[in-house]
């Protein structure tokens, strides 16, 4: 195998125009696959050009979902993207946003690091962007570096700045810019237009930096001479003009983009030499989703279902359940505040769904609609996954309807409730500030023997990833135990409930942590790998 002629990280610039949501953390992710499966060593980073410090006090209705890394970071939901096509593991480096950026040079400057000298943009602020994307790419073979928003946006102009003094810092042989682009189809003329990604090109050019590579994002083929045309007023070779076609499933855009030889093509400019990749993997998985032996329907219970994205971590996470098992799995979304006015349809909604989960999600809204579901998922042996907030409304439904105690409920929403089951951790007691205060990040948990739990795990320790401030209370804990739940997983010292079970229920399992956010396509993780296998058996039972 041939390697890189210079042990210098190179580096992938990706950048985005015309409209957001085009999907470049999904290409960035792909192409990241393809550089791994050639046997190279890649990061990824992603730059948010808002001033937010981190996405952990937005709305997910507004931003998506917030993914929690090992190291306990609230980061953007393209990092969940990351981990799931890379066998990397994401920290707190790997995403950054302009209020980081702002923070750490108005720190510095009141510390007197910058040595009674003025302040600006430029030097300064950009400065400390090249210095986060250095310290993320340093070790790895490949960096690719993702900037948000699109091309134009004020917001971005600091990030691409320091993308345009960095690239000519490392040199041509070891950076590329990558723009992904819009080619819409215009229904009325009947044609393609490449007019949106001239004018991006542009844009980008006029902020100093020319595009070595083009992704045009499509819904059908781009013929040659519309591609001839894009690399002909963009000054880009129309052998570096590639398509982001729409995919069955995202999991075959990275094998979408190696027909076209996208990876040959960056690595070319690179001056990377590498084996041929190896997608065989990724073949496999394509397979599972888009020729199944099975089929199951999920009950998706949340309350933000209006945004998918709001819970994709979730979303692939039951995918990939269903690729384990060789099992398509739909999922029907249902919003817990509908359910919470109209419980009466319950019965009539769920008759099709061959298990329900419920969702994570703050706050009162909903939650009555939660406990309806989960209430129904036990009296009914549908199989039921709780994830977060789907746990503790899982104790709350039972302390209820089961062990006697009227009224229970979660402080967080009935502070005066006669029986707290659910309460604020005591580390959360004291605190104002709402961003990065939680429970965040990868905590150890112990497995009961001969549970449920422990057998998926196939293990009796195990470290999973949290973002919380109530847990259930361990003064019930043993008022819970006396009428059959099962607590199956806890802290190491036996004080925080982690997860719980009904062992007379076919499948009744729950968790405080957040499961979705280990799952891999290739590494589905256990408790979706167990819950899909478990929905598929009712599923087959009830069709005969």
């Amino acid at each position: 195998m041939r390697r890189s002629t210079s042990k210098q990280t190179k580096y992938v610039f990706v950048t985005g125009g015309v409209v957001s949501s085009l999907g470049k953390g999904m290409a960035s992710a792909s192409i990241a696959a393809l550089l791994e499966s050639r046997g190279l060593k890649v990061t990824m980073q992603k730059l948010d050009p808002y001033i937010n410090v981190d996405p952990g006090t937005m709305n997910p209705l507004q931003h998506g979902e917030v993914f929690v890394t090992d190291d306990g970071a609230e980061t953007d939901l393209d990092l969940g993207h990351y981990e799931r096509f890379l066998s990397v593991r994401m920290t707190r480096r790997n995403n950054f946003t302009t209020g980081q950026v702002y923070e750490s040079v108005i720190r510095k400057e009141r510390a007197g690091d910058y040595l009674g000298a003025t302040v600006q943009v430029i030097p300064h602020i950009t400065d400390e962007i090249k210095s986060n994307i250095k310290q993320a790419a340093q070790g790895y073979d490949v960096a690719i570096i993702e900037v948000g928003g699109t091309v134009g946006d004020i917001e971005s102009l600091p990030f691409l700045e320091a993308i345009r003094q960095l690239r000519h810092e490392v040199g041509a042989q070891h950076s590329v810019a990558l723009h992904l682009t819009l080619v819409p189809y215009i229904a009325a003329a009947g044609e393609l237009k490449t007019k949106p990604t001239q004018h991006s090109v542009q844009k980008l050019r006029e902020i100093g930096i020319s595009p070595d590579m083009l992704l045009c994002r499509c819904d059908r083929p781009i013929p040659q001479g519309h591609r001839e045309k894009i690399g002909l007023f963009s000054n880009v070779p129309v052998e570096a003009v590639f398509t982001s076609q729409d995919v069955a499933s995202i999991y075959a855009l990275p094998l979408h983009l190696n027909q076209q030889g996208l990876d040959e093509r960056l690595c070319e400019q690179l001056n990377i030499w590498s084996r041929a990749p190896a997608l065989d993997r990724w073949q496999h998985i394509v397979d599972r989703v888009t020729k199944p032996k099975h089929t199951v329907t999920i009950g998706f219970v949340g309350k933000y279902i209006e945004l998918a994205e709001s819970y994709k971590s979730l979303s692939e996470a039951l995918i990939h359940g269903g690729i384990h098992n060789n099992t398509a799995v739909t999922i029907r979304y249902m919003d817990a505040e509908e359910i919470e006015k109209n419980p009466d349809t319950l019965a009539t909604s769920m008759a099709q769904v061959d298990g329900i989960l419920v969702a994570p999600g703050f706050g009162s809204r909903g939650a009555e609609g939660k406990i309806a579901a989960i209430a129904f998922a036990r009296q009914t042996s549908v199989p039921f996954f709780g994830i977060c907030f789907g746990m503790q409304l899982a104790v709350v439904e039972f302390a209820r309807n089961v062990a006697g105690l009227a009224e229970a409920h979660s402080t967080e929403i009935n502070p005066s409730t006669p029986h707290p089951v659910v309460s604020l951790l005591a580390s959360q007691q004291d605190v104002a500030k709402k961003g990065g205060t939680m429970r965040l990040g990868a905590y150890p948990c112990r497995l009961k023997p001969g549970t449920r739990a422990e057998a998926a795990y196939g293990a009796s320790e195990i470290s999973e990833r949290h973002r919380h401030r109530y847990e259930i209370n361990s003064t019930y804990h043993e008022a819970l135990s006396r009428h059959g739940l099962v607590f199956s997983g806890t802290s190491p010292d036996g004080t925080l409930a982690e997860m719980i079970e009904l062992p007379q229920h076919p499948y009744f399992v729950a968790c405080q942590f957040h499961p979705e956010f280990k799952s891999r396509p290739m590494e589905p993780h256990p408790l979706f790998r167990t819950f899909i296998a478990a929905a598929l058996t009712f599923s087959q039972a009830r069709t005969g």
